[in-house]
């Protein structure tokens, strides 16, 4: 090998090893990377035939919103409990945390009750926001929600594009208190979407789940391959 070349490539490996990254705190779960029943209600959301059936739709996004649920519960504070039964006393393990479900309208209606199912004693949040489609930015217009102080928070965003809407409603329900823990949720995400939140919250230690991450967004800034218009496809076009 000429000694240029070596010198060259001694250069780059010595370059590479101190870069110093900045990686986030934010963890990112993946339920396509996983094997798990999940990746059946999404591949019928996908699916331009069966996603034509609008119960169906509601109720696949619902289904995800159970199992995520179902893995968040994993990771909640449990304190063990006596219960009292006809027989005896059961010591049984219950989470302490005080769980606000918030949704992201109007799409994120199935996707909440799916949470709800699951979570059915948890309080309930509602923020309202939508797409300047010439500016491609958000505007927040209504929002409905508890004290978040101290509460563990869950937000349902079915379709994670940019990054934005998910961005804004967490900070408007914010204005209602701290949170101590937060979840992002949403079915699909572009990869712009996920680095883009991974980058804005890199100082927490919230954790985003998506039920797969896609690799490109359009130039109307839907996500591709995507599944189309959640919000359409759940309840009918809009004007």
């Amino acid at each position: 090998m000429p000694n240029g070349v070596y010198i060259f490539k001694k250069f780059l490996l010595l370059l590479f090893q101190n870069i110093r990254f900045n990686p986030s705190n934010m963890k990112v779960i993946n339920f396509a990377e996983q094997q798990t029943v999940v990746n059946k209600y999404m591949s019928e959301l996908r699916d331009v035939r069966i996603q034509k059936d609008r119960a169906r739709f509601r109720r696949n996004l619902e289904r995800i919103g159970e199992a995520m649920a179902f893995e968040i519960s994993k990771t909640l504070d449990y304190s063990a409990k006596d219960i009292r039964t006809p027989l005896g006393t059961a010591s049984t393990l219950l989470y302490d945390d005080s769980i606000v479900l918030g949704t992201i309208f109007r799409a994120g209606l199935p996707f909440h009750q799916g949470f709800l199912n699951i979570f059915e004693e948890a309080d309930n949040a509602f923020v309202s926001a939508y797409r300047f489609y010439k500016e491609v930015g958000i505007h927040i217009e209504y929002l409905a929600s508890p004290d978040l102080n101290g509460k563990t928070l869950i937000i349902a965003d079915p379709m994670l594009a940019t990054g934005g809407s998910m961005e804004l409603g967490l900070k408007a329900f914010e204005t209602k208190g701290i949170p101590a823990k937060v979840h992002l949720c949403s079915t699909i995400a572009s990869r712009k979407g996920v680095d883009y939140l991974t980058e804005a919250f890199k100082d927490t230690d919230y954790t985003l789940w998506c039920g797969a991450i896609d690799p490109e967004l359009n130039d109307h800034m839907y996500i591709v391959p995507g599944l189309g218009d959640a919000g359409d496809l759940a309840y009918g076009e809009k004007l």
